[in-house]
This record gives C-alpha cells, sequence and structure tokens, in this order.
C-alpha cells in the first residue's frame, strides 16, 4: 500500500487551486489597473505636458491601448509554452512579466526630465504589462476549470475573474488613499509611483503561492494520450479560425462595457462633469461590489443553463443598459451616477463570470491555453483597447447618447456571436 501511495500522482487541493487562480489575476489586474488610473490622472501632466489638457488625455489613453497590441502576443507566446510544458510553469513567467514591468513604470523618469524618451518608455513598459496578462489570464482560468469536478466548471471558472473587481478595489483604494494623505503636488511629484513599486510585494506573494501547485489533471491525461503540439497557435489557426472568431466576438461588449464603466466613465466623471478625483473612486468602489457579486451569480447559472446562454441573456440586458447610458450618468447627481455605475458593473459581472469557462470549452485540450487567450485577448484589442479613446471622442462630439448607443451596438454583435456557437455546438 505505502508503494502504491507513494508513486500516486500529486493532487491539487480545491483550496489551493482556487487560491492561486484569484490570487494570480488579482495581482495582474492590480497591476493593470493602477495604470489606467494614472493614465487618467497622472501621465497626461508628467509624460505629454506640452500637449492641450483633453490632447494629453489622449495621448495617454493611446499608450493605455498598447497593452491590448501586446495581449495577443503574450496569449501566443506564453500560450505556445502553456500547452507544450504545461500550465504551472507558465504562470509563474508570466506573473514575473507583468510584475517587473509595472515596478519599471514606477521608476521611469518624466517628460521634463528626459524629454520625449518618457512617453516611449511608458508604452515599452506598457508593452510588457499587456504581453504578461496575455499569458496570465488564460492560464489562471485553465488553472481552475481544468481541476474542476463535474457540473462545477463554470463555478470553478470564476474564481480568476474574481480577480478583475478585487485588484480594482485595492487599486482604487490606494489611489484613493494617496489622495486623502497627500497633496496634489507631492502625489503628481512622487505619490502615484508607490502603487507601482509595491505591487513588487503582490507578486512574490503570487509566486510563493503558484510555485506551491501541481500540473492540472487535464493536461497530464493530454501528454499521456499523444505528445504535445508542435505549434499549437498555427493549430488554432488552420483547425479552430470559426470557434477563435466566435469566441472573440462573444467577448466583444464584455471589455466595452468594463473599460467604458471604469476607464471612461472616471476621465469624463472628473474632468467634464466636475466630479472630484476622491468621490469618483469611491463611488466606483462601491460599484465594485455589485460586479463582484453579479460573478458568482452568473457562474451559478452558467452550470444549471449552460455558459453560452447566460452571457446571452447578460447581453440583452446590456443593450438595456446602453439605451439608459446618459440619462443616467449626468453632473451634480452623485446618486444617480451612482445607481449608473452599480448597475453597468452588475451587468459587468454577469456577463464576465462565465466568460472564461465559455472560452475554455470551445477548444480542444491540447490547444485550449493557446485558443482561449487568443479570442480574450483578440477581444480586448477589438473591444477595451479603443473603447476609452473612442468614446471619450463620441462624448466630445455628439454626446454621451453617442457613448450609450455604442455600447448597444457591441452587445448585439456579441449576442449575434453567442447564438451563432450555440447553434453550432447543436
Amino acid at each position: 500500500m505505502s508503494t502504491i501511495a507513494a508513486a500516486a500522482p500529486p493532487v491539487n487541493s480545491p483550496r489551493r487551486v482556487l487560491l492561486a487562480s484569484l490570487i494570480g489575476t488579482t495581482i495582474e489586474f492590480f497591476d493593470f489597473y493602477i495604470y489606467a488610473t494614472a493614465a487618467v490622472l497622472v501621465f497626461p501632466h508628467l509624460f505629454f505636458p506640452e500637449s492641450s489638457d483633453q490632447a494629453a488625455l489622449l495621448q495617454s489613453l493611446a499608450t493605455f491601448a498598447v497593452a491590448f497590441i501586446a495581449r495577443p502576443v503574450g496569449s501566443a507566446v506564453f500560450g505556445h509554452f502553456g500547452d507544450r510544458i504545461g500550465r504551472k510553469a507558465t504562470l509563474v513567467a508570466a506573473l514575473l512579466t507583468m510584475g517587473l514591468s509595472t515596478v519599471a513604470i514606477g521608476l521611469l523618469p518624466t517628460h521634463a526630465q528626459i524629454g520625449l524618451w518618457a512617453p516611449a518608455l511608458l508604452a515599452l513598459c506598457r508593452f510588457g504589462q499587456g504581453l504578461g496578462l496575455g499569458g496570465e489570464w488564460g492560464g489562471a482560468v485553465l488553472l481552475a476549470t481544468e481541476n474542476a469536478p463535474p457540473g462545477k466548471r463554470a463555478w470553478y471558472g470564476m474564481f480568476p475573474q474574481l480577480g478583475a473587481p478585487i485588484g480594482f478595489l485595492l487599486s482604487a483604494g490606494i489611489f484613493l488613499l494617496l489622495g486623502r494623505c497627500l497633496g496634489q503636488d507631492d502625489f503628481l511629484q512622487w505619490g502615484w509611483r508607490i502603487p507601482f513599486v509595491a505591487s513588487a510585494l503582490l507578486v512574490g506573494l503570487g509566486l510563493w503561492v503558484r510555485l506551491n501547485i501541481h500540473e492540472t489533471p487535464d493536461f497530464k491525461r493530454a501528454l499521456e494520450r499523444k505528445a504535445p503540439l508542435r505549434l499549437p497557435m498555427w493549430t488554432v489557426l488552420r483547425d479552430h479560425p470559426l470557434p477563435m472568431l466566435l469566441g472573440t466576438l462573444g467577448a466583444f461588449a464584455t471589455f466595452v462595457l468594463f473599460y467604458l464603466m471604469t476607464v471612461f466613465s472616471l476621465g469624463h466623471g472628473t474632468a467634464v462633469l466636475g466630479y472630484s478625483r476622491e468621490q469618483f473612486l469611491l463611488m466606483q468602489m462601491v460599484a465594485m461590489l455589485f460586479f463582484a457579486s453579479g460573478i458568482p451569480l452568473s457562474a451559478r447559472y452558467g452550470d444549471r443553463w449552460g455558459t453560452r446562454r447566460t452571457m446571452a441573456i447578460a447581453s440583452l440586458l446590456i443593450i438595456g443598459f446602453g439605451v439608459l447610458f446618459a440619462p443616467l450618468f449626468q453632473a451634480g447627481s452623485p446618486w444617480l451616477v451612482l445607481t449608473f455605475l452599480c448597475l453597468g458593473l452588475f451587468l459587468m459581472g454577469l456577463t464576465y463570470g462565465p466568460c472564461g469557462t465559455f472560452l475554455a470549452e470551445i477548444y480542444p485540450v491540447e490547444v485550449r491555453y493557446t485558443g482561449a487567450s487568443l479570442s480574450f485577448n483578440l477581444a480586448g484589442i477589438l473591444g477595451a483597447a479603443p473603447a476609452p479613446y473612442l468614446a471619450t471622442w463620441l462624448a466630445e462630439r455628439y454626446g454621451l447618447v453617442a457613448v450609450g448607443y455604442y455600447l448597444c451596438l457591441t452587445a448585439v454583435v456579441t449576442l449575434c456571436a453567442l447564438l451563432a456557437l450555440q447553434r453550432r455546438q447543436r
């Protein structure tokens, strides 16, 4: 009996799996969101000071979009190794890439010190953030779903998704605290650097957790059946182009909604509607609790109804919210704006909760890391990268009604993709 026990393959405990998938994405999204917040509040002043206020904000948002260009590259690179050598080692490398890039941003000189090199280095570090996140998300979702018991894949798959609201709460909380403790001059001179440099502590914690997990059972069984594919990316592009396209469009509205409710709303709410930075961040933090509550709710129904059907229902609700976008997002009405943020981010939770499991389900295990990561990050390019910039432009030219219609259009596209995948599955 002792010999059999010694030869038995190591098994991950559910608690360890869920903690490893949650803590990694929490750190990754914390790093990502502190950049998003700084891109609105800090970087226009320090890295693009020679432009007008509106032009500097748009230029800063353009560097924000760089990460979404890097994310498919990250999904290809890390997905290649994730499908060939395993989920664990790849997840550790992705976390390191993201963490080091974030710390480097906190140490960058500004435009006043090195001129045009400052925004160039900022864009380079932002590319590194996107590269790491492109490999992180898919691995974290697979770590959870490939260890899940039957009938609980969506429930397990929602734990990496919870990293998004938790990471945002940590990000907004630290900026809110700095705003309360520091004056505007001190905050712009050195205070904004604290969250970026402090993320090194979180990365160390995440590495410790992930180095103490084992490979997923699904990947082990795939290796036992046949050798890993030589080029997983080529296999996805050659054999699974339609799932890749429909999966990308199926996550399209998810990205647009989130970055409208966070980056765009923060910039528009403070610069145009006249709310203070602290007031708006506090409202966003309250709304994030609704985001977090929507994720487990949708995951529960994802296991009961199916992830595609759950996301389709959420897409219909997002269309209705798009119509209410302008009437709810008003100056001088903080309670109305709070309602706007809570409703929008609750709907975000409904569509985001089953998204990871949905994308993992449409690919076979031998290309699942590459395929799911690629669809997710291509949706990021299509949805999130232009969303803050395009919404700012639309609001300036045509008003908030146009931003709401833009959100409605993306939800219609996502709904059509989900229905097409549902029909294809039959």
